[in-house]
């Protein structure tokens, strides 16, 4: 699930910013392309409901390193407002359903933008053990083996 998230937010941010941004997902050491975006998933949570229903829940943040390091503060407030509106509803690729997204906020720290944003949704998983269907049960009664003595 995680994968198809981080899958449909980059569709998203290539959508809204075009192809001049690069899009990582993987911790990269060195050779960063800036301007680019780096998404990852902070944290996740799953929860039991009745049946075969799950909660999950998704805290993502996408960091924006910007081209301009001598602007940086207005270039990632202006990509923090544009994202506002890219990542409100995310469309998940695989098979279209849309997603809102919950507590989207930013802060800028040592020239960086950090944006995050949370993707709850309830699942249903799927049950492994087959239930029984029918229950054949003979008995029979013996006499003397009762303890009232029938």
């Amino acid at each position: 699930m995680i994968r198809l998230l981080v899958e449909s937010i980059s569709i998203q941010l290539e959508a809204a910013f075009g192809e001049d941004y690069t899009i990582y997902d993987e911790s990269i050491e060195q050779g960063l392309k800036e301007p680019c975006f780096f998404i990852q998933c902070l944290e996740s949570t799953f929860q039991r409901y009745r049946g075969k229903r799950y909660y999950r829940t998704h805290q993502f943040c996408i960091q924006y390193f910007p081209r301009d390091t001598i602007n940086a503060r207005s270039e990632c407030e202006a990509v923090a407002n544009r994202l506002y509106d890219a990542l409100e509803c995310l469309t998940l690729h695989d098979d279209q359903t849309q997603l809102w997204g919950k507590k989207l906020r930013y802060k800028i720290e040592s020239g960086v933008l950090n944006f995050f944003v949370d993707y709850d949704l309830f699942v249903l998983k799927e049950t492994e053990t087959p239930l029984m269907e029918t229950l054949d049960h003979n008995m029979r009664e013996k006499k003397g083996e009762l303890p009232d003595g029938r």
